[in-house]
């Protein structure tokens, strides 16, 4: 077995497709641990602005969790539809593309894919909180983690989706049950406390307050922040083909999971920050710990349990970038499609994955990990935008489709839950947008116009390409004549006999090209040109070729050669010209280094400068 299979597997037939469908217990890693993973970043990311309240802020947490969970109540009803409706994969690209239009589709996508690579850099940012949450001594080395973990998931998500879902499993799993318990204790200490628990290990003092009342503005940016929490629900609509059959019952059953562990999560969190009176630290305070691990050890101290949990979140946060490797290469495979991304995400790897999509986003990411520190609070402000852009655009679009399904039983009701859904999702984009607006959320509202532009530019040269490849007409026979063949020619050796010969039987109107500097010492192609040349090809009576030296008092090689290329090109007209380049092939990557600087340079100028009729031929000589 090779590296490469060692490292990510035998390459998959397409017959084997059928065996690397998941069913739910799979699905739930794998689309659903960005959602669940928010449950250790929203609240806190929420709790954050409420800071200058002191103490009074942990009292307002419980009631900005209950809007968002009414929110994501909402959501997942209008998913549900959107899976039914789209068993084929419904993601907010492909049902707002079919019922709003291309226009609304590319907005889509482009929310989608910047959301998707946020979503693996706050989850692999997150994770690597957690960890130096724990040992505070590792903050400083914050970045290197988040890149080492970045290229682990990089390599994992390369084995394809059935390895990915069963790597996921445990620690997905693992993650849910350490917060179930830790929540399962706490709420159950409150409550024989009659709401008073005594903090095993007493959280950090709460800061003072700087002001007396939260306003509105206050209460919407926190709401805002806190909607972080929401990010990924769309993941399972987007993935529906990954299921094996019944898919779309699949599917929904994986979401009904996802969404139920979360609403759990999410408010047992919110109600015990409240129950131990627990603040968020400033992020950039001195022994900075996350509201998860102040909460874990005010629950149980800092035990065997408190490492264990840690562990789980940061493993758990680590791995929720999956969701946005199991997505976007999908996602960006379906823009392909329409022509507005390059066709290589269409293309399938040797695992029966969109591996180009994975290469995209795993750089993408690296480099936000490296603009931002890794630091998951500098990240939030940019984050949660897309998301909702996409759940509003996703759910208008539903509205259309079931308006157009005049006979569909349920109809309107249809209608108005996806309609209510959308009125939800766009009240909340806007109110994200202006809370986070200064703080960064600038930044994704700039991208988005930028990335639709550049979508838009694919378009038009595939749509260029297509008008000019298009030929219905029969095969044109019409002046067909041998090519004028031009050899460029430093030296006579084995690689430019190769050529020789080639070019001898391609045609028998052959011009040796030979650039001679007033630096060469010897006499230049010219000495060998009678014996090693012209006497064998007089011998056996062919054409003879013409050999054209051109002087080069500033030693320059490749200029002279491209003006006689084109210049021969112009004075015969209706005659395509072929220009044979001798190549050395080397054994070893890092040997090209050594050799071909010129050919190369001389290929891309032909490419670049030439028209239809310079044809450029390659002659290898493998060494």
């Amino acid at each position: 077995m090779s590296l490469t299979d060692s490292i990510i597997g035998k390459p998959l037939a397409t017959s084997e497709e059928r065996a690397e469908h998941i069913g739910v217990a799979a699905g739930i890693p794998i689309f659903g641990l960005d959602a669940l993973t928010s449950a250790a970043y929203g609240p806190e990311a929420a709790m954050t602005l409420l800071i200058p309240l002191g103490l009074m802020g942990a009292g307002y947490i419980v009631p900005v969790i209950s809007a968002i969970l009414i929110l994501l109540v909402i959501v997942f009803f209008s998913y549900r539809q959107t899976i039914a409706a789209y068993p084929n994969g419904g993601g907010s690209y492909t049902v707002a593309s079919e019922n709003l239009g291309s226009g609304a589709g590319l907005l889509a996508a482009a929310a989608l894919m910047i959301d998707y690579i946020l979503t693996a850099a706050v989850g692999i940012s997150a994770g690597v909180t957690a960890l130096t949450s724990a040992v505070p001594s590792l903050y400083p080395h914050t970045l290197a983690f988040c890149l080492v973990i970045l290229a682990i998931l990089a390599i994992v998500n390369m084995r394809g989706v059935k390895d990915t879902g069963a790597a996921f499993i445990a620690p997905t799993f693992l993650f849910v049950g350490t917060l179930l318990i830790l929540i399962g204790v706490g709420v159950f200490r409150t409550i024989m406390t009659h709401g008073h628990p005594i903090p095993v290990m007493a959280p950090p003092p709460a800061l003072p307050a700087t002001i007396k009342y939260l306003g509105l503005w206050l209460l919407l940016k926190t709401f805002a922040s806190g909607c972080a929490a929401m990010t990924g629900v769309e993941a399972v609509s987007n993935g529906v083909m990954a299921f094996g059959e019944p898919r779309a019952k699949k599917a929904q059953a994986t979401l009904t999971i996802i969404i139920a562990i979360l609403i759990v999560l999410l408010f047992g969190i919110a109600y015990l920050a409240k129950a131990y009176g627990i603040t968020a630290m400033e992020p950039d305070a001195a022994h900075f710990q996350s509201v998860l691990s102040i909460l874990t050890a005010a629950v149980f101290g800092r035990g065997w349990f408190y490492y264990l949990t840690s562990a789980s979140v940061l493993v758990a946060l680590s791995l929720s970038a999956n969701t946005a490797f199991a997505d976007f290469p999908r996602l960006a495979r379906a823009i392909a499609m329409h022509d507005y991304l390059p066709h290589v995400f269409i293309l399938r790897g040797r695992r029966l994955l969109y591996s180009h999509g994975v290469y995209a986003l795993t750089g993408f990411t690296a480099v936000i990990l490296i603009l931002f520190g890794g630091v998951t609070d500098r990240l939030i402000p940019l984050y949660a935008i897309g998301a909702f852009l996409a759940f509003t655009l996703s759910q208008a679009g539903m509205v259309i489709h079931w308006y157009k399904m005049d006979k569909h039983k349920g109809r309107v009701w249809h209608m108005f839950v996806n309609g209510f859904g959308a009125v939800a999702t766009g009240i909340t984009t806007i109110v994200v947008l202006l809370a986070k607006f200064v703080a960064g959320a600038w930044v994704t509202a700039l991208l988005v116009p930028v990335l639709i532009g550049l979508m838009l530019i694919v378009k038009r040269h595939y749509s260029r390409v297509k008008r000019e490849m298009a030929d219905m007409t029969p095969l044109n026979l019409v002046n067909l004549q041998p090519p004028i063949v031009v050899i460029p020619m430093a030296r006579w050796d084995r690689i430019t006999e190769k050529a020789m010969r080639f070019g001898l039987v391609l045609s028998k109107d052959i011009k040796v090209v030979h650039v001679h500097s007033d630096d060469d010492e010897d006499g230049g192609l010219a000495e060998v040109w009678d014996d090693h040349v012209m006497a064998p090809i007089r011998k056996e009576g062919l054409q003879e070729p013409e050999l054209v030296t051109i002087p080069s008092s500033y030693r320059f090689i490749i200029t002279p050669l491209m003006d006689y290329i084109l210049q021969l090109e112009t004075d015969n007209p209706g005659r395509k010209v072929a220009v044979l380049l001798p190549e050395l092939v080397v054994r070893h990557w890092w040997e090209n280094a050594l050799h071909n600087q010129r050919v190369q340079l001389l290929k891309l100028l032909l490419l670049v400068k030439g028209n239809q009729r310079i044809v450029v031929v390659n002659i290898p000589w493998y060494l």
